[in-house]
């Protein structure tokens, strides 16, 4: 792309993509690059991300995507597949005046992954890019493949030079990578003394994409912007919290994965616990990334360590056959590419204390699991019940409820809270009623996809939603004991529950002993 305006007007192909980039939002001028582009989530999601970027005007006026995989693609056939991509799973149509302006800036390289060949090959295509446009880009590098190849892709990146580009120039290279970060504590302190070892720490953006639901951002405004929720924020009014992460469909197509990995390292040890973070920390000393940051590793390392057993606060279960949208549907044991004697849990329910001041005594309910009867994930907030000495009726008159504020992050991002109000009449006689906020309603249906905030605020430099290597060692260190726990036992203790119910009865049994029963959201 040319430099030098040539006549009036010239800016607007020089940059294709500058008229209406918001101040607040201004990225560099990048190069992202996508390992792994041929691969579902490229097509799914960050495609389709880039092109609404490019839609809202919110990449840079430089802006370049490069794929990178195992398989040859001509360049043709790759802006070919991604457009395709668009068209299936964008939230907008595809505007062919917003396409061919990524795409005309939309190239592919391949090779192996563990091949430093390939990667002086890409280092070259990038060098051209810059020589093209005359000015020196940042570098994104996206790593959306299997882990087994994130080692071999760092450490070309290191080799090859691509990861120290432009290091204190303000356009030094990032790299963004996917989950698993790690399958236990040893692992995840492998992957980031990798890291550690090609990139900075500022460099690396570990995604998590469900710190960028609208409705996880909201919680710290509704905690921190309401004065009427801060000073109701803990254990004098909170009775126990509930966290539902739970999916109506089961293993499907992915058996391989599942059977290696199983819902707490799936679900629970990363976005089940970002919730948790984000609902019990501190208040940060500011917005910036390391404020956040910093009070969620705190809260994560004040979990007390987890007691394992019988009558511990741990239950694991597979989905049996059951129903599930009226359909018959075979359990866990009986899906195609499934170990009959299969010891991977498809549900898991934990009990975690926390030992500061804030949340003493109170307990922290967490639950994921596969073939639950609606796809949904929640956090319930249960208050403490007022005195009933003013209505402690026997007769049924007064059906008091907890107050609960709920925040509900999929599929419809909003928030509830439930009170006690008089059902009209003429005696005193009373109901739970549910206020309720929906973000479709109050701001329209067609918000930002989680990965458009999230490649966006990798672009610019904002790791606020991202996830630093000590937050995942933390807790790993929680959950690893429970993995080498399960791993020793086999199939002893595994629970079951019927597809399309919430869960086995042995979750039950984790709040019956607070005598505390699962929502149903």
């Amino acid at each position: 792309m040319a430099t030098s305006p040539s006549s009036p007007g010239s800016e607007t192909v020089r940059h294709p993509f500058l008229q209406g980039l918001s101040k607040h939002r201004g990225a560099p001028p990048t190069i992202i690059v996508i390992f792994g582009a041929s691969g579902d989530l490229t097509a799914r999601k960050l495609i389709p991300a880039v092109y609404n970027l490019a839609y809202d005007n919110l990449l840079p006026a430089d802006f370049f995507l490069i794929g990178f995989g195992r398989k040859h693609i001509p360049d043709v056939e790759f802006r070919k597949l991604a457009a395709s991509a668009v068209k299936e799973f964008s939230r907008r149509e595809l505007k062919s005046e917003v396409w061919n302006r990524v795409a005309a800036h939309t190239s592919y390289c391949s090779g192996e992954y563990d091949d430093k060949a390939a990667f002086k090959k890409l280092k070259a295509q990038i060098d051209k890019l810059e020589q093209q446009v005359g000015r020196e880009m940042q570098t994104l590098f996206y790593i959306s493949t299997p882990p087994s190849v994130f080692k071999p892709i760092l450490q070309n990146l290191g080799s090859s030079g691509l990861a120290g580009r432009h290091t204190g120039k303000g356009h030094q290279s990032k790299v963004v990578i996917e989950k698993p970060f790690g399958q236990d504590l040893a692992t995840a302190q492998q992957l980031n003394a990798t890291l550690a070892a090609v990139f900075s720490e500022p460099q690396v953006y570990r995604i998590d994409h469900y710190l960028g639901k609208e409705t996880v951002q909201d919680l710290l405004v509704q905690r921190f912007a309401n004065a009427i929720f801060e000073p109701l924020w803990n254990r004098n009014f909170i009775d126990s919290v509930q966290i539902t992460v739970g999916e109506d469909l089961g293993v499907g197509s992915r058996a391989g994965y599942y059977e290696e990995s199983g819902c707490l390292r799936d679900m629970i040890q990363n976005h089940t616990m970002q919730l948790l973070a984000l609902t019990a920390m501190e208040p940060p000393v500011s917005l910036d990334a390391e404020g956040i940051r910093d009070e969620k590793v705190k809260v994560l390392r004040a979990i007390q360590p987890l007691t394992l057993g019988p009558a511990g606060d741990v239950a694991r279960a597979q989905y049996a056959e059951g129903l599930t949208g009226g359909k018959p549907v075979p359990g866990y044991l009986e899906e195609k590419g499934i170990n009959p004697q299969s010891a991977t849990e498809t549900y898991a329910a934990i009990r975690l204390s926390i030992n500061n001041w804030r949340w003493q005594g109170v307990p922290f309910y967490l639950r994921s699991g596969k073939r639950l009867p609606r796809r949904v994930s929640e956090i319930a907030i249960q208050f403490k019940r007022p005195p009933g000495t003013l209505f402690a009726a026997e007769d049924g008159r007064f059906d008091l409820a907890a107050n609960t504020l709920s925040f509900q992050i999929q599929p419809d991002e909003g928030l509830s809270l439930i009170l006690n109000g008089k059902i009209p009449g003429l005696e005193t006689r009373m109901q739970p009623v549910k206020m309720s906020f929906r973000y479709a309603t109050t701001f329209g249906s067609n918000t930002p996809e989680a990965y458009e905030r999230l490649v966006l605020d990798a672009m610019i430099g904002d790791s606020t939603l991202f996830i630093r290597g000590d937050e995942t060692e933390a807790s790993w260190k929680l959950y690893t004991p429970v993995l080498d726990f399960w791993r020793g036992q086999g199939r002893a203790g595994m629970d079951s529950y019927a597809a399309g119910s919430w869960g086995p009865l042995s979750a039950d049994a984790l709040l019956a002993k607070n005598s505390h029963v699962w929502r149903q959201p």
